[in-house]
């Protein structure tokens, strides 16, 4: 391989490496032209299956700040670029690694932290993103089918309730006749009752208390007073006249 073939090569795996959401390298060694195809079309959409020279995937790795896949760039590679879910892209290689025992699972880097085969296999085991979202999906419309039917129940008891009276005052209109005379003989607070009960306010004992009386109110105070300290008409005097004084002899 030429120089600048070679250099194209490194921009081009160390722009695969950056712009993924992580990579799951494998060995290939054994399997067909025809079974890398249909490992390809496997993968579908969700990641892009490279055979790459482990000498330029180790400068591309470094360029693109990828740490830790160096170790494991031996024999022939082949690298899986993940641009969508990353647990379809491992259950895809584990799927297949069965029925092509050829194809070598040998770790992975996602999120930038590297994972070892079996870490792959284990993310394989997991559910993808679509099922948890459909699952996320399905406990919502319970959640909420749930709290409209309780909701509803009340107002359905209720138009059973209003229901049944209409039915029970259209068979018997003194229902309502009896019910509408009770609650016109209700007593009310208005009327004398509440005028007996009025007691006066602070500012009415103010104005009681400090009122000065009127000259014709002290007059008729005094009159009252000396009508009640005169002796009584043809009464005895209260006390006897004095003894005229003896005459004297001559």
């Amino acid at each position: 391989m030429a120089r600048s073939d070679k250099v194209t090569a490194v921009a081009e795996l160390a722009s695969k490496f950056s712009s993924s959401a992580g990579v799951v390298l494998t060995e290939y060694r054994g399997l067909s032209v025809k079974a890398l195809r249909e490992l390809r079309r496997s993968l579908g959409e969700d990641a892009s299956y490279s055979v790459s020279k482990n000498t330029l995937t180790t400068i591309a790795a470094r360029e693109a700040g990828v740490d830790g896949i160096e170790e494991h760039l031996v024999g022939p590679t082949a690298i899986a670029f993940i641009d969508g879910d990353p647990v379809v892209v491992a259950k895809g290689l584990r799927d297949f690694a069965r029925t092509n025992p050829q194809l070598v699972i040998k770790g992975g880097v996602l999120d930038g932290k590297f994972m070892t085969s079996d870490e792959v296999r284990r993310l394989a085991d997991l559910e993808s993103r679509d099922v948890l979202l459909a699952k996320v999906a399905g406990a919502l419309q319970g959640v909420l089918q749930q709290a409209i039917s309780l909701v509803s129940a009340p107002l359905s008891e209720a138009a059973r309730l209003f229901a049944a009276l209409e039915k029970a005052a259209t068979e018997n209109p003194t229902l309502l006749a009896g019910a509408t005379a009770t609650s016109q003989e209700e007593p009310t607070n208005s009327g004398p009752a509440a005028e007996t009960t009025h007691e006066p306010t602070n500012e009415e004992l103010a104005a009681e208390t400090t009122r000065e009386p009127t000259n014709e109110e002290l007059a008729a105070n005094a009159a009252a007073s000396a009508a009640s300290a005169a002796p009584e008409a043809g009464s005895a005097p209260a006390t006897a006249p004095l003894a005229a004084p003896a005459a004297e002899d001559n």
